[in-house]
């Protein structure tokens, strides 16, 4: 049984610590390459398949400057109006209220009564 003094118990975490710094650099460095390959595609399309789904992601983007869902069926916008309401209804909202925005909190300290050492002294 192998104490956690004994030479090789410490050289098995060595190895294992070595072995986990080197693949989480490896990690990285895949992750920069993935990054830079994706970036130099979105620049310039070399495969006309490629070149089509950028047209289609330019597209899209053109289609949604509004804001509003694009292609969606008048019943599709009801329904989503629908769900806003019920979100309004639930949760505070009313008329005038973004409710896609992230709240804003205020927080105020609370009034402490002052301790008075020399009246509970006296008492």
């Amino acid at each position: 049984m192998k104490k956690a003094g004994d030479r090789s118990c410490v050289g098995i975490y060595c190895t294992k610590m070595i072995t986990s710094s080197v693949l989480g650099g490896l990690r990285a460095a895949r992750t920069s390459v993935i990054v830079t390959r994706n970036l130099a595609a979105a620049s310039k399309a070399a495969d006309p398949i490629q070149q089509l789904f950028l047209d289609k992601i330019r597209e899209y983007k053109q289609k949604s400057a509004g804001g509003k869902l694009v292609g969606a069926s008048p019943a599709v916008e009801k329904e989503l109006k629908t769900e806003l309401e019920k979100l309004e209804r639930q949760y505070g909202g009313g008329s005038g209220v973004d409710m896609t925005a992230f709240p804003s909190f205020k927080f105020e300290d609370p009034k402490l009564d002052p301790i008075d050492e020399q009246a509970a002294a006296k008492k």
